[in-house]
Parts: structure tokens; sequence; C-alpha cells
């Protein structure tokens, strides 16, 4: 029997949140447990740190530059197929997608789209392949706020709920689960958007009560030296993870009830991190002071937890994934092989260390903020941009400059760049050369990069 899949995703989480991966607090004892009976995979990346292209790799397994959506607003091509229409057609599964979605708007970058359906019910045709159960907004954060919003079901209709956001998006997932009947495996999406700052009132918009549950917080080193809004931000940003874990805790206890934990593989994972208005303030960066849109760890290093099936066995993967391999892995759980028709690894190979070639680095392309490219080794993150470039018009440029270079044996908090250092210049020349590499295989064109 094939095994249901939950593919459950959160909205601008660190890795540091998480137990597993260093939290000193108990955020997130259900991920832990989850993670002490599967797979955590401790270095784990995003490949672009921003909302609407990030999900849009999601569904596509491709590049935001292959696609085109490069940033926020552009909305999913219809001639690539998506990882809805891989489940449904050749998988033969049934569908269930609750939560954000983000990729049925289309026009300029922060105007509003030219085909909006920011705040409307997402059409079918829009909906990425996805038939089935549907419990959406495209932008979520535009419908709701933390204790109250709407979304809409799969006949268009809005659904308004009241309570902790959260907790509300996570039951549709429990009342999908209490009517799903079991004739053909399930694969169900749930992507909350928890814990994205809430952008209207630009604060995290924890549950009543996380400053007073969380005021003994402790600042990752990178936040405690850079300042930013994070000493103010902190414990609502832990509450919002916290009860992401009390709803991924809710679900499991679900699963457990109707007799399907057994057979279920979940991957949790976030889009993106947040780096607390620290570090998009040169005068190159069109002007952001934001959470993301940086080739930082803060933004790129993300939780990724797998458990169930082959998925195993408490272990601990050290090596450098980047989270453009999920739906390639989702997919090879369903029984799909879709070779290069997606970018990215199955996940299980890294596990099983299948290929004793593999290049441990990941890559990751930058827009809005900035147009910009790095490449991030065990022991380096190097990173470059568009000079005179802007970042939410161009996908790509011709020519990129130094940006950062930071060595993470000596700097793991990534706080001093020694990008113009003479010592770093051989490393500095050798990343360059792997970095165009990277771009030259996911771009299809080699650029120039200069000092």
């Amino acid at each position: 029997m094939a095994y249901n899949i939950i593919f459950y995703f959160s909205d601008q989480q660190r890795w540091d949140t998480c137990g597993c991966f260093g939290q000193p607090l108990n955020i997130t004892p259900n991920l832990d447990q989850l993670a002490a009976e599967g797979v955590k995979f401790d270095n784990a990346f995003s490949p672009q740190p921003v909302c609407g292209p990030c999900r849009a790799l999601f569904q596509t397994g491709k590049y935001p530059t292959e696609t085109g959506c490069f940033r926020n607003n552009l909305m999913l091509p219809s001639n690539v197929k998506t990882l809805g229409e891989y489940m449904e057609k050749d998988a033969g599964y049934e569908t269930a997608y609750i939560g954000k979605w983000h990729l049925a708007s289309d026009g300029e970058l922060e105007k509003k789209p030219t085909i909006d359906h920011t705040i409307t019910a997402v059409p079918l045709e829009l909906r990425g392949g996805y038939t089935g159960y549907w419990r959406a907004s495209d932008v979520l954060e535009f419908t709701s706020h933390g204790y109250d919003g709407y979304v809409f079901d799969e006949n268009n209709n809005r659904i308004d709920f009241k309570g902790y956001r959260a907790d509300c998006i996570n039951q549709f997932a429990l009342d999908y689960l209490d009517q799903y009947t079991g004739e053909k495996p399930f694969f169900m999406t749930v992507s909350q958007i928890e814990p994205h700052h809430q952008n209207d009132h630009d604060h995290y918009e924890g549950p009543i009560g996380s400053r007073q549950r969380f005021a003994n917080f402790v600042l990752p080193e990178d936040l405690k030296a850079l300042g930013g809004n994070a000493a103010e931000e902190y414990p609502d940003y832990l509450g919002q993870c916290a009860s992401l874990d009390e709803n991924l805790g809710r679900l499991v206890a679900k699963l457990k009830e109707k007799g399907l934990y057994d057979n279920t593989v979940i991957l949790y994972a976030s889009d993106h991190g947040s780096h607390f208005k620290t570090r998009n303030r040169d005068a190159h960066l069109n002007g952001y002071d934001d959470y993301k849109r940086s080739c930082h760890d803060g933004c790129l290093h993300v939780p990724l937890v797998i458990c169930g099936g082959p998925f195993s066995g408490g272990k601990e993967i050290t090596d450098l994934v980047s989270t453009e391999s999920i739906p390639k892995t989702l997919l090879a759980l369903a029984g799909v092989d879709v070779g290069d028709k997606m970018i990215g690894e199955n996940l299980l190979d890294v596990v099983e260390k299948k290929n004793h070639n593999r290049v441990n680095e990941v890559y990751a392309q930058i827009s809005e903020s900035r147009c910009g490219r790095c490449i991030r080794t065990e022991n380096y993150m190097y990173s470059v941009y568009a000079p005179g470039i802007n970042g939410g018009e161009a996908a790509a440029s011709d020519v990129y400059a130094d940006d950062f270079l930071y060595d993470m044996q000596k700097d793991p908090w990534q706080l001093n760049n020694v990008v113009t250092d003479p010592a770093y210049a051989n490393v500095k020349a050798e990343l360059r050369e792997r970095l165009l590499n990277w771009i030259q295989h996911a771009e299809g064109t080699r650029p120039t990069i200069t000092d």
C-alpha cells in the first residue's frame, strides 16, 4: 500500500526555533519527537528566501528563474506540470491543500496585481493542479490576522474562522482527515503562515500570553549582535512557533486516532527564515529593511524533518541539503521518479548515502532586495549581487559583484565579512568559480563576477 504523505510547512521560521536544532526553550516537543523517530536534516537551506518564489519552486521543482516566478506577485505558469498534477494523475493520490497559496495573482511588485486573487477565491485553474479538498487563501496575511480571518473552499465558498489562526488552519487539516474515506492514498499540504509577521501591523502575532510565556528567551547570536527588532518581537515569534508545534501534535494525534499514522510520511519544513531587520541595510539593496531576502543563514537555514516510511530510525544528517529537493522527494515517496524534470535530489538518497560523488554545498537565488546569488558550503558562505539592478524587476544579470564572504568555522554567525580580505583571495576565487558553475547549471548562462 502506498504511503499517505503530509507536507507541513511554516512561513519564515528559523531552524534554531526548534529543540532538535538547538533551541534551549521547550518550543517544539512534537517536532522533536518526529525527529527522534524519523530523520532530521541539521543543515537544510532555502533556495529562495521569498514567499512566492519558494512556493513556486515547491510546486514545480524548478528554479524561480526558470518558471518566471522570481519574485512575489507572479503566478504559476500554466505550462509547467506541478506537484499536485503529478500526485493526482501519475501517482493516483487524492489531494488536500490548506492555508497559504500565494501563486494566483500577477502584476508589478508591491502594487495591486493586474490579476488579483489576493483576497478572493482562487479559481480551480489557478490552483496548481489540486482538484480535491481546498481550504486556502492566495495571500493569507491579507485575509486574516492572528485571531480571525477567512479562506475559501474547493467550491469558492468563503469560510470565516475565529480563534488563533494557526489553530484554525490546522483544524481544516483535522476536518479533512475526519472525512477521508481511504479509497486512495492522500497527499495533504498544510501551508501555515506562522511565524510570518503580520504585514499591516509589522508585528509577529503570537498567541495571547506569548510575551509572558517566553519572557526568558535567548536570542540567537546573530540577532543579539546586530540588533534589528528581535529583542521586541522574539517572544511572539517563539509563541507562533510553539503554536505550530502544538498543532502538529494535534495532527499526529488525529492520524493515530484514525489508524493512519503508521502508514503516513510527514515532511516538516519552512520556506525561509528571518533576520529580524538586521541584514538588508546596504545602499545597493533598494531600501529594503525587512525580515528575509538575503543570503545569510538567518534567512536561508530552515528546519527540515521527515518522519515515516523509509525516513526512520532517529537519524541525523549533517550534509548540506536544499529544500529545492522537497518536491522530488515527495514524489519519490509516492512512487513517481521525475528524473531530471525537477531540480534537487531525492533526500532519501542522501540519508542512504547512495551518491558517493555528492557535492556538499547548496545554491540560492535572491530577488526583490537585490538580484543576487550565493553558494553555501560547509566552511564558507559566498554571495554576489547585481549592481544597479532592481531585484523586483530583473530575475538575473550578466554582471555580479562581490557582496559578502563568511568563514563559517571562525564566524558561524556571519558577523565578519572577509570578502575584501587578501588572506581569503584564493578561497574567494575558488568559490566564485563554483558559484558560476551553479548559475550555469541552473540558468543556462555564465555571467561575470567582479570584485
